[in-house]
């Protein structure tokens, strides 16, 4: 499943609360509802600015996550996908190392041969081969390491991936190929994305579910076709009608 949180160009800081707290205070889920995903993302949207600063944010990781522990199988449940391909990797160390180390903290299969043979099988899966498991990142194009820091949140087998404008940063034939092995490795693995993203067409192409932000304020939430068949509220009228005709 896809929900899309489409806003209206740059995040604001109300709107990059809203991800940091269901980034942090969803409870170790093993089985994802979504219902309580929307749920919570709808309760940090009530809180004011006062509310939503970083103290009351570490609250709300006390109360869903009682221990280290917890918090650590949080991490590895939960992973993001960042704008910027070229800033997300380490310059320093080959990317099969890159997708490796997580793997290692967080006790991913029990030894460094079986960690090998499944980067290697996930590089596969997202349209890369065995060699690049040995290449340093300034030899990727952007595509490319784009499809690096999938294949590095998919190593953990989580449950949710938030995507934070994910494709932005790269060409148009370029994000055609990116979106397209999102949505195939979402049938695949079978895990719930949060898709961030100012680009309707591209919010369109990947939702199940859309919510509707304006200045930090839910304008709208419902089922992606439904909203886009016949929106409620203005401003989403507004945001469907600045889409180019004939797409």
């Amino acid at each position: 499943m896809t929900l899309s949180a489409a806003t209206d160009g740059d995040i604001s800081d109300k709107e990059m609360n809203t991800i940091n707290f269901l980034f942090t205070t969803l409870p170790v889920f093993e089985k994802a509802n979504n219902d309580y995903l929307s749920k919570k993302m709808i309760e940090c949207m009530e809180l004011t600015q006062e509310e939503s600063n970083f103290e009351n944010l570490l609250d709300h990781i006390n109360e869903g996550l009682d221990s280290k522990k917890d918090l650590k199988n949080f991490r590895k449940e939960v992973q993001i996908i960042f704008q910027d391909p070229f800033s997300s990797l380490n310059p320093r160390i080959p990317v099969g190392e890159a997708i490796i180390e997580p793997m290692i903290v967080h006790g991913i299969l029990s030894n460094a041969t079986e960690r090998k043979k499944y980067v290697f099988d996930i590089l596969h899966r997202v349209g890369l081969t065995e060699e690049h498991f040995y290449r340093y990142p300034h030899e990727f194009s952007g595509g490319q390491r784009q499809r690096i820091c999938i294949a590095r949140a998919l190593s953990l087998r989580p449950q949710f991936i938030i995507c934070d404008e994910s494709v932005s940063a790269l060409d148009v034939s370029v994000q055609a190929q990116v979106l397209n092995l999102l949505n195939d490795l979402k049938d695949t693995y079978g895990f719930t994305y949060i898709f961030i993203s100012h680009d309707l067409l591209v919010v369109k192409f990947m939702s199940d579910q859309l919510l509707v932000m304006n200045k930090g304020k839910i304008e709208e939430i419902g089922e992606a076709d439904s909203i886009y068949e016949s929106p409620k509220k203005d401003y989403t009228k507004k945001l469907i009608k600045a889409i180019p005709k004939g797409v």
